[in-house]
């Protein structure tokens, strides 16, 4: 399986991995599945630093970088069609960030590892609910 981890689920196999359901620590540690991250995650990962909503020591570029070594994670990149796609997902609301995550996982095939529900309800996506 490959799993895009949304930005909630990439923290918290990290930092609180208990707020992960088993199937999804399951899921992540499997050495069969893939993991990808969205550079939309990474950018999520810098705002919330910025903001003081969580601490990457010893300074945020520097952990995400330490970080996706450690993970190794695929890289799903933003590209045309994303951004076509992410205008067309079926979402009840304009957040871009779950806009491109949502197309990203569609443009790729991927399994959307997500505790959002307004992304679970969303039929174009194939959703893994992480909590």
């Amino acid at each position: 399986m490959k799993l895009l981890l949304d930005t909630h689920v990439f923290l918290w196999s990290l930092f609180t991995p208990e707020r992960l359901t088993e199937g999804v620590k399951a899921a992540i540690s499997d050495e069969s599945n893939e993991i990808w991250i969205s550079p939309i995650t990474v950018w999520e990962c810098l705002i919330l630093a910025d903001k003081g909503r969580i601490d990457l020591q010893p300074d945020p570029h520097t952990w995400i970088r330490s970080q996706l070594r450690v993970v190794l994670p695929h890289e799903a990149p933003l590209n045309i069609e994303v951004a076509l796609t992410s205008r067309t997902v079926d979402l009840d609301h304009d957040d871009p960030a779950d806009r491109f995550l949502a197309a990203t996982a569609i443009v790729y095939g991927l399994t959307l590892v997500t505790a959002d529900d307004r992304l679970r309800k969303s039929q174009l996506i194939d959703v893994l609910p992480a909590a």
